[in-house]
């Protein structure tokens, strides 16, 4: 973007290896901060998507991968799977936390190999993925090229492992925060909750401070705190008119229990399942959020080149990118994130803020 120029950074010369990087919510935030980053992921659609939006990409396991084959990498990010530990998921590793605690405490211990061979026995191995972040940055260390800057996020569900994340951590010389973020306080046009660790090599380091007021049920936008904007509704980022959303969600498969919210409201949490959710116009036509529309909820610009397949799930598993922007920015010490700025790269034109030819995904 032609104002990135004006950011600088307390890391020198940032370059951000993004693990299980979806179709790029983060990857995006980099691009809009100017930092280079290049995203490890597998799933075949997210990485089509990824190729459309001239992402740089390695279409590989995280767990075949190391530090080592990014060595230009002084920045280490992560978003591993969540389905095992979500609310709305199976469950199993909600019940595996003590073991995957457990588990932090060996990869402490650089029991690497047994971790990876107890990991292959797991009910679901997604479960154990969220341990690859600290086996990259342990590794790191060990190799004494220690990424500078770390950057997770996942389901409130996982904090309590990112809170061992920040034991360990500390425990080689990193200043770590870590909390649950609302993300309708920071822009963004939907209630979701994220569980987010930030850690700076040899510094302290803290989350950033909200900019916009908690979204509360019954609770006009107007109210709260003046020092902080209002949060975002629907029909000021999708830039339509009336309408109302009716929530796939319900309650024991009751219809009159599903939630609804009107485009004066923030979105519910963007999920796979959100071209489920039927949304009615003032005039009483039912339809459906279109992709971009979904995108657009998730802060991705309207001219997003999304694949064709799996294109919902693609869209509810990615980090917003304007939550990512200023987390970014606070792990790297950038000197100013304005709102103007976050603005105009939320909706401009990714076609035109995307300067590189497109790129192949490596392999």
């Amino acid at each position: 973007m032609s104002s990135e120029s004006a950011l600088t950074f307390d890391v020198d010369d940032p370059c951000i290896v993004d693990l299980f990087a979806g179709p790029g919510g983060l990857d995006v935030a980099a691009h809009w901060l100017g930092v280079p980053v290049v995203g490890v992921e597998w799933d075949a659609n997210a990485c089509a998507t990824r190729v459309q939006a001239g992402l740089q990409t390695k279409r590989r396991d995280v767990r075949d991968l190391g530090p080592w084959n990014f060595p230009s990498a002084n920045v280490l990010a992560g978003g591993p799977p969540c389905q095992t530990f979500t609310v709305a998921g199976s469950g199993t590793g909600r019940r595996a936390l003590d073991v995957v605690l457990a588990l932090v405490e060996m990869l402490e211990n650089r029991q690497y190999a047994e971790v990876k061979d107890f990991l292959s026995r797991m009910e679901d191995e997604r479960t154990g993925l969220v341990l690859e972040p600290l086996r990259w940055a342990l590794r790191a260390l060990d190799d004494e090229q220690p990424y500078e800057a770390i950057v997770l996020e996942q389901v409130p569900a996982v904090r309590p492992v990112w809170d061992a994340f920040k034991r360990v951590l500390e425990s080689r010389g990193y200043g770590v925060d870590v909390d649950v973020i609302h993300t309708e306080q920071f822009g963004v046009p939907q209630t979701r909750r994220r569980a987010i660790l930030i850690a700076r090599l040899g510094a302290d380091v803290s989350l950033p401070k909200a900019t916009h007021r908690e979204y509360r049920k019954g609770v006009a936008r107007t109210d709260g705190d003046k020092s902080k904007l209002p949060w975002v509704t629907m029909k000021e980022a999708l830039g339509r008119g009336n309408f109302e959303v009716i929530s796939n969600y319900g309650t024991g498969g009751i219809p009159s229990a599903r939630g609804r919210r009107t485009a004066d409201q923030p979105a519910f949490t963007v999920t796979g399942k959100i071209s489920r959710n039927r949304v009615v116009e003032a005039n009483g036509t039912v339809c459906r959020f279109a992709m971009a529309e979904a995108g657009q909820l998730q802060t991705f610009p309207a001219d997003y080149p999304w694949s064709e397949k799996d294109t919902a799930q693609q869209i509810g598993n990615a980090i917003p990118p304007r939550l990512a922007a200023h987390v970014l920015a606070a792990v790297l010490g950038a000197n100013r994130l304005e709102e103007g700025f976050l603005n105009q790269a939320v909706k401009g034109s990714w076609k035109a803020q995307q300067s590189g030819a497109r790129v192949s995904v490596s392999v």
